[in-house]
């Protein structure tokens, strides 16, 4: 297990490891260049996102996007389940990416979902911290704040699972605009 230092390096790396957008039909474009191995693959605890932790998520991401003027992004139930879908499927395989064990980013996994997109975004993160600290850090970080402020985002769902560590929170955010 990492030390404390170690911790923050993963957090800092974790909150500066690029955000994904893609078009509604993207192509793999080979290995997520953001990607990162943050310990063996393994059992993770998958949880799924309440009603109250989608609204807390969509409430912080529209405080920036209101004082950017712009409009605000929704809670989406089924946003937030490929988000806590991909979550656990990093933390199952202990890697931070965009890139899904089945999937090539978030537009195919929110396709598969059945949200028909024109544009999707995703927000990654890992480490030990809680929903109130990842959404704070996103909001600081000026490559997941470009993903927060895309003017044509309308939908929003937010994900977490813990890695196999038992303490590594894994977290997903996945923006959307239906076709």
């Amino acid at each position: 297990m990492p030390n404390p230092l170690q911790m923050s390096a993963v957090l800092v790396c974790a909150v500066l490891a690029g955000c994904a957008q893609t078009p509604s039909n993207p192509k793999n474009s080979g290995d997520d260049p953001h990607a990162m191995q943050l310990m063996s693959a393994g059992q993770a605890t998958c949880l799924a996102t309440s009603p109250g932790q989608n609204d807390h998520g969509a409430a912080a991401t529209n405080a920036l996007r209101s004082a950017a003027g712009l409009p605000p992004v929704r809670p989406n139930p089924v946003l937030a389940r490929v988000a806590a879908q991909h979550a656990c499927d990093m933390a199952q395989r202990g890697r931070m990416t965009h890139i899904g064990s089945r999937t090539a980013g978030p537009g195919p996994r929110v396709k598969a979902a059945g949200y028909a997109p024109r544009i999707t975004a995703e927000n990654i993160a890992a480490g030990p911290f809680s929903q109130e600290r990842v959404l704070a850090e996103w909001n600081a970080s000026s490559g997941h704040r470009a993903n927060i402020l895309i003017p044509q985002m309308r939908d929003y769902g937010i994900g977490q699972a813990i890695g196999p560590d038992g303490k590594t929170r894994f977290w997903a955010a996945v923006y959307a605009a239906p076709k």
